[in-house]
């Protein structure tokens, strides 16, 4: 399965930056927890300060299980306190919920 999601950076070109540079080297432990998740493919894309991220996902994915292995992950919950640094959540999230889950519209 493929999915798309968006959030937003804060208008700030130094932490634009700084956020940018982070994932230049992502922590090898966040990226175990992705790939052990069943994310086989992840990609973000910047436009101003608004982030588009895709993930390709195999059979052993689902966003609860995700959810369950990140909460007991202290890598993934120190990556999360700090990425908050730089993020702000989209006018129309939920509480606490900082990546969108886009609507697929069009496909060809």
């Amino acid at each position: 399965m493929k999915y798309c999601f968006a959030l937003d950076l804060k208008n700030n070109q130094n932490l634009i930056k700084e956020y940018e540079d982070y994932h230049k080297s992502v922590w090898p432990e966040i990226l175990d927890s992705i790939k052990n998740s069943g994310i086989d493919n992840m990609e973000i894309y910047r436009s101003g300060n608004r982030l588009f991220m895709t993930i390709e996902t195999n059979s052993k994915f689902s966003f609860n299980r995700k959810n369950q292995l990140d909460k007991k992950n202290s890598y993934v919950q120190k990556w999360e306190r700090l990425m908050s640094k730089y993020q702000k959540n989209l006018p129309f999230s939920k509480p606490g919920e900082k990546w969108v889950l886009m609507k697929k519209i069009f496909s060809l």
